[in-house]
C-alpha cells in the first residue's frame, strides 16, 4: 500500500530522523544551565543556553509538523486507494453477491471500517520510527550521563510491552464487535429509512415494532462503545501511573547514590538532564504501546475489509477477451444446452438444458409461469450471472470470451423494477449516454412518450426525481427507463415486462416507439400481454427452468400444450377470438 508513495515516505522519515537528533540538544543545554548557570552563578550562561534551547525546540517542532503532515497525506492517500479498490472490486461482483448481502453491511465496510484504519496507516511507519529513534537516542544519552539510573529506567520497559499486548488483544475483539454491531444498525437504518422502508412501515402500521427493534440494536451498539471508552480510560490510566512513578524511582536512586553511597560524580545538572531524557523516553514508549494497541484494533478492521477484497469474482473477464465490433455485428444469440443454478449446493437447476437460437433482429418472447426462470435466462446474456454449463454465443462468440465493457455496451435492458437515482431527470438519462445532447434526450423521451410530461414540469429536465424516483408514477418511471434504453442504442435489447406498469393508454403511446426501437435489434421480451407475444418471431415457453416449447403463436396453440393453457388462462380475454 505504501509502495506508490515511497518518495513521500522517505522524505517524511528523513524529517523524523532530523527532528529526533535536534530534539536531543535541550537535555545537554539543561545540564549546562543548572551546573554552570545556577550552581556556578553565571547569568550569561543561563541566558545563552535558554535562548539556544528555545531555538532548538522551535526547529524540532517544525520538523515534527513537517513529518506529521507527510504522514497524514500518505495515510489519507492510502485510505483513498483502499476505498477505491474495494468499491471497484464490489462493482465487479456478480448479482449473486448483492442478493445475499445487506446494503448497510457493505456501506459500513466501505466507509466506517476503512476510515477506522486511517490512523494506523498515517502513523504506523512515521510514529514507529520516530518513537524508536527517540527511545534509542534518549537511552544512549542516559547511559552517557549515568548507567545506573538508566538501568533503573530500563527495568520498566517490559511492563509497557506486556500491557500493550494484552490491551491490544482485547481492543481487537472490542473493535470487531463494535464494527459488526455498527453494520447491523446501518443495515436496519438503510432498510427502514429508505423511501420503500418508510412506505412499508406506514402502510403496515407497525412503527412500534421497528422502533423497538432499533432500540435493541442501538443499545447493543452503546454497550460495545462503552467497552471502547473504558478501554481507552484503562489504557491511559496505566500510562499515567507508570510515567508518574518512573521519575520518583530515579529521584530516590539518585539521592541514595549521592547521600548514602557518597557518589560525587552525580551533579544536580545531571539529575535534571537525566529526568528530562527519561520523560523524553517514556512518552515515545507510551506512543509505541498506543501504536501496538491501534495496530491490534486495525487487524479487526483489516479482517473485515479483506474478507470482501479476497472474494473471488464469479463473473470475470478472461485474459484473452476480445471486444465485439459493434459496427459489423448482427446480434444473433444462441443458447447451447445451458445449465445454471444460483447456489452450487442447490439440488435443482434454475435453468436446465436451455437450447435455442435467436436470429439477428428477431423479437423473442419469453412466457411461462411465475418463477419459471424467464428473467434469469435474460440475465445470462450480459453476464450478470455466468452459466454453470453450456454456451451462450453472440454472433458465434462465447460471451465468456468477450470483454465485459463491450458486452455491457452491446446489451441494453429495461428491467421489471425501474431504478432511478436521486438526481435530475437529465442526469438519469445521461447514464445511458454521457455525451448525449439536449436534443438527443428530448428525441429519446418523445419516442418513449414521456417528453410532454417532462416539459410540463416546473423545472423540466432539471427536475429531481427523488429517492428511487418516487416523485414519478410507475408508468412515468418505466417510460424514462425506455428512453434510457433508446439513448443507449444497444444491438441486443431485453424488455423485462417493460410495459407492466403502464395503463392501456400509456402502453399504446409507447408501443409504436418500442416497435421502432426493436427494429434491427435482437429483442428478448418478457411480457404478460398478448400484443407483444403475437408480434414475436419466436416464443420460448419456460417451465421449471426448462424450455418445454418454442415456436410462433399459431404453432404453439396447435400443440395444445403449456402455451395453449397459459393463453386460455391469461391472454384470451384480450382478444375476441377465444380458442376452443
Amino acid at each position: 500500500m505504501f509502495a506508490p508513495y515511497k518518495t513521500k515516505v522517505i522524505l517524511t522519515l528523513i524529517a523524523v530522523l532530523i527532528g529526533t537528533v535536534v530534539g536531543m540538544a535541550p537535555a545537554l543545554f539543561l545540564k549546562v544551565i543548572v551546573d554552570d548557570g545556577f550552581v556556578g552563578g553565571s547569568y550569561a550562561t543561563i541566558a545563552q543556553y535558554s535562548i539556544a534551547t528555545a531555538l532548538v525546540v522551535i526547529v524540532a517542532a517544525g520538523f515534527t509538523l513537517l513529518y506529521g503532515y507527510g504522514a497524514v497525506v500518505v495515510g489519507q492517500a492510502i485510505v483513498c486507494d483502499l476505498r477505491q479498490k474495494l468499491f471497484s472490486h464490489l462493482q465487479s461482483m456478480s448479482l449473486k453477491f448483492f442478493t445475499s448481502s445487506r446494503t448497510g453491511e457493505i456501506q459500513t465496510r466501505l466507509i466506517s471500517d476503512i476510515q477506522g484504519i486511517q490512523a494506523v496507516l498515517s502513523s504506523v511507519l512515521v510514529d514507529a520510527l520516530s518513537n524508536v529513534s527517540i527511545v534509542v537516542s534518549s537511552l544512549a544519552m542516559m547511559v552517557f550521563i549515568d548507567w545506573r539510573l538508566t538501568l533503573a529506567s530500563v527495568i520498566m520497559i517490559p511492563f509497557f510491552a506486556v500491557i500493550g499486548q494484552r490491551v491490544g488483544n482485547f481492543a481487537r475483539k472490542v473493535t470487531k464487535g463494535q464494527q459488526e454491531q455498527t453494520a447491523e444498525l446501518n443495515s436496519l437504518m438503510q432498510e427502514t429509512l429508505s423511501i420503500s422502508g418508510i412506505l412499508l412501515t406506514k402502510t403496515a402500521g407497525r412503527l412500534d415494532v421497528l422502533t423497538e427493534k432499533f432500540g435493541r440494536e442501538n443499545h447493543a451498539l452503546a454497550k460495545w462503545q462503552i467497552k471502547v471508552q473504558l478501554l481507552q480510560y484503562l489504557f491511559f490510566g496505566m500510562i499515567r501511573l507508570i510515567t508518574t512513578l518512573a521519575p520518583v524511582v530515579i529521584y530516590w536512586l539518585a539521592a541514595w547514590l549521592m547521600f548514602k553511597n557518597g557518589d560525587t560524580s552525580l551533579t544536580l545538572g545531571k539529575i535534571f538532564a537525566f529526568s528530562f531524557l527519561q520523560t523524553r523516553m517514556l512518552f515515545p514508549l507510551t506512543g509505541l504501546m498506543g501504536l501496538q494497541v491501534e495496530i491490534m484494533k486495525s487487524f479487526a478492521l483489516f479482517d473485515r475489509l479483506f474478507e470482501y477484497l479476497d472474494l473471488p469474482l464469479d463473473v470475470e473477464e478472461s485474459p484473452g477477451a476480445t471486444a465485439l465490433d459493434t459496427a459489423s455485428m448482427h446480434g444473433k444469440v444462441e443458447f447451447r444446452d445451458v445449465q445454471f443454478k444460483y447456489e452450487d449446493a442447490a439440488a435443482d437447476w434454475t435453468l436446465d438444458g436451455i437450447t435455442f437460437t435467436a436470429e439477428a433482429g428477431q423479437l423473442v418472447a419469453l412466457v411461462g409461469p411465475s418463477g419459471a426462470g424467464k428473467t434469469t435466462l435474460t440475465y445470462l446474456i450480459p453476464r450478470l450471472y455466468d452459466s454453470n454449463n453450456g454456451q451462450i454465443l453472440i454472433d458465434g462468440q462465447d460471451v465468456k470470451s468477450l470483454k465485459l465493457d463491450s458486452l455491457a455496451t452491446t446489451v441494453g435492458a429495461v428491467t421489471q423494477e425501474t431504478y432511478l437515482l436521486h438526481a435530475t431527470i437529465k442526469d438519469n438519462l445521461l447514464l445511458a449516454d454521457p455525451d448525449a445532447s439536449q436534443d438527443d434526450l428530448e428525441a429519446a423521451c418523445k419516442m418513449a412518450a414521456i417528453h410532454d410530461h417532462i416539459a410540463g414540469l416546473d423545472e423540466g429536465y432539471e427536475t429531481v426525481v427523488g429517492e428511487r424516483g418516487y416523485k414519478l408514477s410507475g408508468g412515468e418511471k418505466q417510460r424514462l427507463a425506455i428512453a434510457r434504453a433508446i439513448l443507449k442504442n444497444p444491438r441486443i435489447l431485453i424488455l423485462d415486462e417493460a410495459t407492466s406498469a403502464l395503463d392501456t393508454r400509456s402502453e399504446r403511446l409507447i408501443q409504436e416507439s418500442l416497435t421502432q426501437l426493436m427494429k434491427g435489434r435482437t429483442t428478448f421480451a418478457i411480457a404478460h400481454r398478448l400484443s407483444t407475444i403475437l408480434e414475436a418471431d419466436k416464443i420460448l415457453v419456460i417451465k421449471d427452468g426448462r424450455l418445454v416449447e418454442q415456436g410462433v403463436h399459431d404453432e404453439l396453440l396447435n400443440l395444445d400444450g403449456l402455451y395453449a393453457q397459459l393463453y386460455n388462462e391469461q391472454f384470451r380475454s384480450e382478444t375476441e377470438e377465444p380458442v376452443s
